[in-house]
Formats: structure tokens, sequence, C-alpha cells
């Protein structure tokens, strides 16, 4: 199954607690509501085994149906608008990779 993996940290101005009322709210419904999304996933890193990590959060989209999601979802005015908003909330330095499990 592809995955859309999100490496990023929150900007400045949000707070924990204003992000997670976000995702709860907004972001995981609106992602999950995706016709090709099976799943999303956050996981917020309180850890590193090599130090600190450089960022605070990982978003895990599971997709059912890549092609779906690229030419259909992602270009939608839904997720756009998400999109927008997100990125008021995110450090611009994030990043986002496209894979496959292998195992």
């Amino acid at each position: 199954m592809p995955k859309e993996i999100i490496l990023y940290n929150l900007a400045p101005h949000v707070t924990e607690e204003q992000y997670k009322d976000y995702v709860n709210n907004e972001k995981g419904p609106l992602l999950e509501s995706l016709p090709s999304v099976e799943e999303f996933e956050l996981v917020k890193i309180t850890g590193s085994m090599k130090g600190e990590s450089p960022y605070q959060y990982v978003g895990i989209l599971h997709i059912k149906d890549l092609e779906q999601f690229t030419q259909q979802d992602a270009p939608s005015d839904k997720f756009q608008g998400f999109l927008a908003k997100w990125r008021t909330m995110v450090a611009p330095d994030f990043h986002a990779l496209i894979g496959k499990e292998l195992y």
C-alpha cells in the first residue's frame, strides 16, 4: 500500500494543544474522508536513539489508490483548502515523501 509520509514541526505561534484540537476536529477527519485514503496516522516524536530528532511530528497517510490521490483528491478544492490552512500551522521546512510497503 502506498504511503505519504510527512515530517514536520509546528510553527512557533501554534501550541501543541491547538494542533491536537485541529488534528482531531479537522485534519484527521478530512484526510480520512478522501476516497483514495485508507487511514491517517499522526505520530508525536518523543525521543530518538541518536539524540534530538529534527522533527516533532510524522504524519502517515495510508493510500488505497495513489493515482486517484495524486490526480483527483490532492488537487481538489477540499484538499487544497486543508493544505493552505495546514501550512500556516507548521514550519516551512517540512518534508513530504511517497513510498510503498516492502514488508
